[in-house]
């Protein structure tokens, strides 16, 4: 895959769980690449990060 519509299109296909998989780590790659953010990694860091934005975003989509 070398362009952003095949990537995407590949994105698609993938079940709910791969996809939370990816945007974990798509989520650490860019912490990893904001020079201002903490270098540290790991898979708790990725669930506790995710879980502040999860929360960032029911502010602005609440479930009834």
């Amino acid at each position: 895959m070398s362009t952003l519509a095949e990537i995407e299109a590949a994105v698609d296909a993938l079940p709910a769980s791969e996809t939370q998989l990816l945007l974990a780590y798509v989520a650490a790659r860019l912490k990893m690449l904001d020079h201002s953010a903490p270098k540290a990694t790991g898979c708790d860091y990725v669930v506790d990060w995710m879980a502040e934005d999860e929360a960032a975003m029911r502010r602005f989509h609440p479930h009834p």
